[in-house]
């Protein structure tokens, strides 16, 4: 670790100027000390105002300054979008989410060759409760990717990443365990497809993005990006990718379209928050999906106080618990959305970088989470 952060929360009414201040300044104390390329960050407050900050480059090399507008790929993080989609698309159309997900997908030659087939169903697709293996750690998967990113286009469609397990041994009985799956979301996205009728990028545009006026988030699914920060990978990624994802015209070396709905946005740290304070404040779902959706399992014995719900994260223990959101990585990027339900506040940050453990995440979420929970007030983040 490279520094101490000691955040001491208060609770002292402050002006939105001071908060905005402190917050900003915390965010470039978060990039010189851990040396970031460059970071974004974004908060809603419960009367939505909000505020976004930025530090260090979008661009080393050529010397382009991060900003508030710099758009990054949010990874993970857009399985909340895919996750609303299904449980919206269900409640509209009397889907039941525990029926077999053969209703949808059994008629594709590869259906039965998937693990745990014959019980399958939605709703532990998107609870990670499916004993689905994840295709992104398998040897197969990487060793195809490392070998077939240079190609044009983009070598895996959503039928070719489920291909990976097919055959393969599940991890458990459906239903009783836990483990993450970006296969299941995958297959989410199939679903999506196949009971609309339309893309899945359509579908989330037109009930989320465009409502909600997220208009700094669009599919991922391309090498040119507009406004695309460059990210920086580890030297050893699993992949073989270049260290910069991007080239001197700012297009990405690698099809990130390979991602599809396990992730497959690209957006800002401000929309990020948007949509978060959105989404858990009641306006960008009705309260019946977002009961739905946080209808939880625990992740495990290792993890204790953390659950997992409809494409959301919750921790019920820990400092200012409940939180609710989710985290993103993808090679060259690393995000973040918290949602903290005692306070009201959302948070989200980017930075453009993988190299960033896990504890650091958790250190820059508890600490901006503390400046803004105490409006700018008796909140120290001490390098």
């Amino acid at each position: 670790m490279p520094w101490l952060i000691s955040c001491s929360a208060g609770y002292q009414k402050a002006t939105n100027t001071s908060l905005a201040t402190t917050f900003s300044n915390a965010v470039e104390r978060f990039q010189r000390s851990y040396a970031f390329p460059g970071i974004t960050a974004s908060y809603v407050l419960p009367d939505g105002t909000s505020h976004s900050a930025a530090a260090g480059w979008a661009d080393v090399e050529n010397g382009q300054p991060m900003t508030s507008e710099s758009r990054m790929l949010a990874a993970s993080i857009g399985k909340t979008f895919v996750a609303a989609t299904m449980v919206s698309l269900a409640q509209e159309r009397a889907i039941d989410l525990d029926a077999p997900l053969s209703t949808w997908l059994g008629q594709n030659n590869w259906f039965q060759r998937l693990p745990n087939h014959r019980s399958l169903t939605i709703r532990q697709l998107l609870s990670h409760t499916s004993g689905l293996p994840n295709h992104v750690y398998l040897p197969a998967f990487v060793e195809t990717v490392s070998e077939r990113w240079p190609e044009p286009g983009n070598p895996f469609t959503p039928e070719t990443l489920v291909r990976f397990v097919l055959d393969a041994e599940a991890l458990f009985p459906p239903g009783e365990q836990w483990a993450y799956t970006d296969t299941g979301y995958i297959l989410i996205g199939l679903v999506i497809e196949a009971i609309t009728g339309r893309t899945y990028y359509e579908e989330v545009n037109d009930r989320f993005l465009e409502p909600l006026g997220l208009n700094a988030t669009s599919a991922s699914n391309k090498r040119r990006l507009s406004g695309l920060a460059a990210g920086y990978a580890a030297a050893d990624n699993p992949f073989d990718f270049p260290v910069k994802t991007t080239d001197e015209n700012g297009v990405m070396f690698w099809n990130p379209a390979l991602e599809w709905t396990g992730g497959g946005l690209i957006s800002t740290s401000r929309d990020l928050a948007k949509w978060g304070a959105a989404i858990f404040g009641g306006q960008g779902v009705s309260e019946e999906i977002l009961n739905t959706m946080l209808q939880s399992v625990p992740i495990g014995d290792d993890m204790p106080g953390t659950y997992y719900g409809l494409g959301i994260s919750i921790f019920r223990s820990g400092p200012l618990s409940p939180v609710f959101g989710h985290g993103g990585w993808i090679p060259g990027y690393s995000s973040s959305l918290r949602h903290y339900a005692e306070s009201g506040i959302t948070i989200a940050f980017q930075v453009n970088s993988d190299r960033i453990s896990h504890q650091s995440l958790s250190e820059i979420e508890l600490c901006l989470a503390r400046v803004v929970i105490s409006s700018g007030e008796k909140t120290d983040c001490v390098p």
